[in-house]
Parts: C-alpha cells; structure tokens; sequence
C-alpha cells in the first residue's frame, strides 16, 4: 500500500526534495571549511562560533516554529524558513567579516529550524504508519551525503568556491516558489488548544523522554560521525584516506537503514524497531570503542561496528518523531518541536564534551563516553516505546 494517500502526494514529493536539499545545506559548511579558513584567515575560533551561531539559531528555531506551526500553517513556515535560508546563503562568505557571516549563519540556522519542523509536522499529519517519516529522513541523508561531493567537483573545477552557496540560495528560491502552489489546505490544522497554548507540558511523561532521548542521540550520532577519522587515524594507525572513508561508510550505513526498514518491515510497531535500534547502537558503539585492542582484525572490526552504528542509527530520530507525533493528536507541532529541540542542544553542547575528553585521555576515552550515551539512549528509547504504545501516552 502507498505510504501516503494520494492527495497529499504532490506534498510529500515536494517535501523529499526540500529535506534533501536542506540535508545538503547543513553539511556544506564542513565541507568548505578549509578555504574558508585559508581565504579569510579565520581562527578555529572563530570557525567554531560562526558554527555554533547556527546551531544556536536552530535549537531556538525548532522549539518555537514547533510552538506556532499550527497556528500559521506549513505554507507560512515554508516561505519563513526558505526566505531566511536562501537569503542568508546568497550574501553568506560574500566578505571574510567574521561578525556579518556569524549573524547571517545564525539567521540560516533560524530558518533551518522551520524547515525542519515544517517537514516532521508536515509528513506527520499524512502518516499513520511511520514509514514516510523514515524515508523522508533518508532524503536527508541522501542531501548530507551529496553536498560534500559538490564541493568536491566545484573545487576541483577550479571556480569559486563560493558558487556552491550562491547556488543553493537559487535553489532554495525555486524550491519556495514552486511550493507556494502547492495544496497545504489539505493537512488541516491542529486543535484551538494546541495553538493557543494547551499542548503537552513536562508534566507529560513522553513529551520529556523525546527530547531526552533525541538530546543524547544526537550527541551520540554526531560524535561517531564527527570523530571517526580521527578514531582511525590515532588508534589503528590508518591513513586520512582510510579515516575518510569511514566517515563515509557510517553514513551509508544510516542511508541503508532509514531506506530499508520502512521497505523490508513495513508492518514493523515502530515502538519495537525503536527498542532494537537503540540497543544495536548502545552495542555497536561499545565495540567500537573496544575494537581497537581486537589485535591484527581490529581494522576490521572496527570498520563492521562503524557501518552497525550507523545501520542502527537510522530510523531512531525519524521513530522518535513519529511517536511523539502520534502520541499527542492535535498538538503534534509541540510535541515534535520539543524532541527536535532536544537534538538541537545534543548538537551544540555533545562536541564541546568530547573535545574535553579526547583532549584530556585520548579519543578512545572519548569512544567510551559515546558507549556509554547510547546505552542511556537506549534505556529511554525503552521507556519512550512502552509510554506511547498503542498511540496513547502515559501521563504519569
């Protein structure tokens, strides 16, 4: 059967396409960072408060935009948060000064966050299953997996680096003009309690555990992610190429996931794929961090716990979503703008704390701690599924 009913599936389409272009949005500083740095003659420093602008702008952003999206509607949020998108990546890197490009990265990361709400609150109200909300998240990767390849061949080509954000601001641009036609009547809108402020509160149990869960998660994600490489570099003694790839393949691993699961399991209770990913990711985290005294095979063992973690990775965000979606009918934009919340401040403050840890007793001490988060993930990723099951939540 179709994932969406037919009605909402010029919706959705559009949507897939946004969230992978917002996906390569959000990867694009990265990838570019080194002639930023080389061009401007910026510090760490100053590279690292221009990122966290963003993150804090977007941690700000999702709580918010989750708070009024039913009261203003997806077409509102979209043209917010394209608006500030694609306006901040067309004068964004126009000049080196620091102050200017932190303020214009923070306004895109504000406009991320409606995005980012904009396609959970939206792929919510057409989905009663889960599987859409999984493969819109693979769109995501698919956007953060093909960024960093652009910047790739752009370079490469020898023109101006700053090209690829003046093209995404183009592309930001036809993406908003083409979705101001599109039908968003059709999604309705949530109770006259929800938008006027009598949505979930903290007293609500599984309000507070998607956000926990989605602050640690995150954390744990990025970690991985952010830190592979170097996992590889220091502790198996492989080559940047090597440690590259690794990043790569963690990546393709999350892609497998959010594609497969929704493909291979479509009758799966998403409160049980939950529980099972969170506990494979709590497992492959701990040998990953382990997998460094195997001997001769660690290469190897650490290269599988790498592709696991990000296999198990997948569909935890997209899940949690959707379970606290489904959980608070007719205050979905609250509820999923909490959660998204928590991951936003998993992101901003996780790197800070390994940074410490790393420095302080070496990266795989630093593995340890991600071990030992995805455990807690999956403890409240527990708790979380048996609160919302069957669609109704314990209030406590």
């Amino acid at each position: 059967m179709p994932m969406v009913e037919r009605r909402y599936a010029p919706i959705y389409a559009f949507l897939v396409c946004l969230f992978a272009l917002f996906g390569t949005s959000m990867t694009v500083i990265g990838a570019t960072l080194p002639r930023i740095l080389e061009n401007f003659g910026w510090s760490y420093g100053t590279a690292g408060a221009v990122i966290a602008a963003n993150a804090i702008g977007y941690f700000g952003s999702v709580f918010a935009a989750g708070r009024i999206v039913g009261r203003i509607g997806p077409r509102t949020a979209a043209l917010i948060g394209l608006s500030l998108v694609s306006g901040g990546l067309a004068l964004f890197a126009a000049s080196p000064g620091p102050a200017l490009n932190l303020a214009l990265y923070a306004l895109i990361g504000i406009g991320q966050g409606f995005l980012e709400i904009l396609v959970n609150w939206s792929v919510m109200r057409m989905d009663r299953e889960g599987r859409a909300m999984s493969i819109m998240h693979a769109a995501f990767s698919i956007g953060a997996v093909a960024g960093p390849f652009a910047v790739g061949w752009l370079l490469a080509s020898g023109r101006p680096w700053v090209l690829i954000y003046r093209g995404m601001a183009l592309l930001f641009g036809v993406v908003l003009a083409a979705g101001l036609a599109l039908p968003f009547d059709r999604l309705g809108r949530e109770t006259v309690a929800a938008r006027t402020g009598g949505g979930p509160s903290v007293r609500d149990r599984a309000y507070v555990l998607g956000f926990a869960v989605l602050f640690l998660y995150v954390g744990a994600e990025l970690g991985i992610s952010n830190w592979a490489a170097e996992l590889f570099v220091r502790s198996f003694r492989g080559s940047e190429a090597t440690g590259s790839f690794m990043v790569s393949l963690f990546w393709l691993g999350l892609l497998a996931g959010r594609l497969g699961i929704p493909l291979l399991l479509p009758r799966a209770r998403q409160e049980k794929v939950l529980v099972v990913l969170s506990a494979g990711l709590a497992a492959s985290t701990l040998l990953l961090a382990a997998s460094s005294f195997f001997g001769p095979p660690a290469v190897f063992v650490g290269a599988a716990s790498v592709a696991l973690a990000g296999l198990f990775c997948s569909s935890i965000y997209p899940i949690v979503i959707f379970l606290e979606g489904r959980a608070h009918p007719g205050a979905e934009g609250a509820a999923i703008g909490f959660a998204g919340a928590g991951g936003g401040l998993g992101a901003f403050l996780f790197p800070f704390l390994m940074s410490r840890i790393a420095g302080a007793a070496g990266v795989n001490v630093g593995f340890a701690f991600y071990a030992l988060v995805a455990a807690l993930v999956s403890a409240l990723a527990l708790a979380l599924a048996a609160t919302t099951r069957g669609g109704v939540p314990d209030r406590g």
